[in-house]
Formats: C-alpha cells, structure tokens, sequence
C-alpha cells in the first residue's frame, strides 16, 4: 500500500466522521466546525488528485463560508438555549427506515456497476492556464461564466439580507 492509498484512506474517514457528526450534534456551532472539516477533507482529496486550483478555490471559498456560517448561527440563535424538536418513537422509526432505503439503494447501484480497476493517472495542469480560466470566468462568449458568476452573487446577497431580516426582528 503506498501513500496515496493511505492518505486517502485517512481523508476518506475524516470526511465520513466528520460527514456524521455535522448531521447528529445538536450544537449548530460543532456542525458548523465539523462541516469546515468535511469540506476541508473535500479539499485534500482535489490535492491528491492533482487538481491543486481546484483545492485552493475549495479552501478558499468554503473557508469563508463556514466564517459567515458562525456569525449567522451567533446572530439567528440564543446559544445553547435553543433546542432542537424532541425524537419521538415515529421519528425514529421513520428515519431508520428512510436511512435503509436509502442506503439498500445506494448498495444496489454499486453492485450493479461494472468497475474496471484501472489506475487514474494525475491531471496535466499545464491544461489550461490562469489566464485562461480568468478568461472563462469574466467572458460573455459562448462557454463564459459572467452570468452564472453573478447571478450566484444576487443569490448570495438575497440570503445575507434575508438573514438581517430575520435577525432584525428578534
């Protein structure tokens, strides 16, 4: 086993533990940490492929976002006073059975697949360059990503206003 196997082994577990523990604490700021560590993990596994921008932008950007996420869960909650609904016998049945569906389906379609196990070589990242993807992302042309770019920026702001809105009235 040489150390890219192990690495990603090591990154796999974080990003499943950590995965887990974002859906199962009842502290909104441990899921917002335990969520910097999924995409963290996310992060580590675009480095191991080769895809370093990709890793960077990964960190870069969700880093960020796990920021605004601890001053949205400071300011839209009372701390530790809030509570999440109580776990009735329903729920939990409902929860495992839905969880088991989901997961006898996730195993079929893995089963029914045809893998090949062949070696994935590192991406070339002499590919594109910076001034290329700069290009993509700030061109109207055909294949130019502006409009997206700002619509997500509209998106963006609609959330953080609608969030001081709602912090407002409290």
């Amino acid at each position: 086993m040489d150390s890219q196997n192990i690495m990603f082994i090591v990154l796999a577990v974080v990003i499943t533990l950590s995965s887990v523990l974002t859906v199962v604490t009842r502290s909104i700021m441990r899921a917002a940490t335990y969520l910097f560590f999924t995409l963290l993990g996310t992060a580590g596994l675009y480095f191991l492929m080769g895809y370093t921008f990709l890793g960077a932008v990964q960190v870069m950007v969700y880093a960020g976002g796990i920021i605004v996420l601890y001053v949205f869960a400071i300011l839209l909650t009372r701390g530790t006073k809030d509570s999440l609904s109580e776990n009735t016998k329903s729920k939990i049945i409902l929860s495992a059975v839905l969880s088991l569906v989901g997961f006898g389906l996730a195993a079929y379609l893995i089963f029914i697949q045809q893998f090949k196990a062949e070696v994935l070589a590192a991406p070339n990242e002499s590919v594109l360059t910076m001034q290329q993807i700069g290009t993509n992302m700030l061109s109207t042309d055909q294949g130019g990503y502006l409009l997206p770019f700002e619509a997500v920026s509209v998106l963006l702001l609609a959330c953080i206003v609608a969030g001081l809105m709602i912090a407002r009235k409290r």
